[in-house]
């Protein structure tokens, strides 16, 4: 299993950081690190890459023995085409021919009406006319999440309106269920499509607005990650699956609020309903939290959920474990 750089939201980039856990200031920092894990690819931004630095990055990987995707935003007019092609260039230098992407942020917080979405949708629509032309002259394939924003089927029409295999999805196995989406019907609409994955277990607990939602270590959830999985893998057996385990205060989703729905003109109560079944009858006792947390003991949490994912992975989903890893490596010694 690989990894997604969102898993280290506290230390990438220094954001926060200690002795003990000294912060990922470099994609090379962070391939020291997760080569340690055992995980098979490094998924990550590529925003600000100098050629060097892309060559360091490929020369590191491919002595780790590790996969690299590149994370990239599309561009949003003719005028940043060149910067989408730039950064491109520099993360396929460093080894990447698969990239994510994201249109948008959260739909329900983003906009306050069904014609300010109508607009984003528009623009994310020309992002992606803009795109393709790019990635097909550089042979590279660039998978779009589904990032609260967009339905499964509003993305599946999008892809296939587009009809390149060169823009396909990022399948994110626990974003939907924000937008009131079973996990098991948007990876069937999805996988189809499937170029690269953020794989996730998520639990829930009830509350006033709606409810909360909140990644958790894979297994300590309420998602069926193998027949995710198994889904995935018939559309794609050659997919590379990325662990992303952001460690976070839960999010709320504010369901029960009119302004939830500003944008949901057509969607019908009884997603609501199942929904709020499923979260009453499957709420997680206690979420994970990092409010109440010292610096020192955020940053040891998260790395300790993201062992916990790999160890599961290793052990009920049929990756190598990170045990499996450092037997090998002390057996190369």
């Amino acid at each position: 299993m690989g990894i997604v750089i969102h898993s280290y939201a506290k230390r990438w980039q220094g954001r926060y950081s200690s002795l003990k856990n000294p912060p990922f200031n470099t994609p090379l920092d962070v391939l020291d690190h997760v080569r340690g894990l055992g995980v098979g690819s490094l998924q990550i931004g590529v925003k600000g890459w100098s050629s060097e630095l892309a060559g360091d990055v490929r020369d590191t990987r491919e002595s780790y023995g590790l996969k690299l995707e590149g994370s990239i935003t599309l561009p949003k007019n003719e005028a940043d085409v060149s910067r989408f092609e730039k950064e491109l260039r520099l993360g396929k230098e460093a080894g990447a021919v698969i990239f994510r992407s994201a249109l948008g942020g959260r739909r329900y917080e983003d906009f306050a009406s069904l014609d300010a979405f109508k607009a984003f949708k528009d623009a994310a629509w020309r992002s992606m006319q803009l795109a393709e032309p790019v990635a097909r002259r550089h042979r590279v394939r660039i998978g779009i999440e589904n990032h609260k924003d967009f339905h499964a089927t509003e993305l599946v029409e999008m892809l296939t309106r587009l009809s390149s295999p060169h823009i396909g999805c990022t399948l994110d196995t626990g974003n939907s269920i924000a937008l009131l989406e079973h996990p098991v019907a948007v990876v069937e609409a999805l996988a189809p499509f499937v170029v690269t994955t953020h794989i996730k277990d998520m639990a829930v607990q009830e509350c006033a607005e709606g409810f909360l939602l909140s990644e958790v270590p894979l297994g300590e959830g309420i998602l069926d990650l193998p027949r995710l999985l198994d889904l995935i893998e018939k559309a794609n057996p050659e997919v590379e699956h990325h662990l992303e385990m952001i460690t976070r205060e839960p999010l709320l989703i504010p369901c029960l609020k009119e302004d939830y729905w500003a944008t949901f003109p057509d969607k019908p109560g009884s997603m609501l309903a199942r929904t709020l079944t499923m979260v009453k009858a499957r709420k997680a006792e206690k979420l994970p939290s990092v409010k109440n947390r010292g610096l020192e003991d955020q940053l040891v949490f998260e790395e300790e959920n993201i062992v916990k994912c790999l160890q599961h992975a290793g052990e009920k989903l049929g990756f190598d474990s990170i045990q499996v890893r450092k037997t090998a490596d002390k057996d190369e010694k």
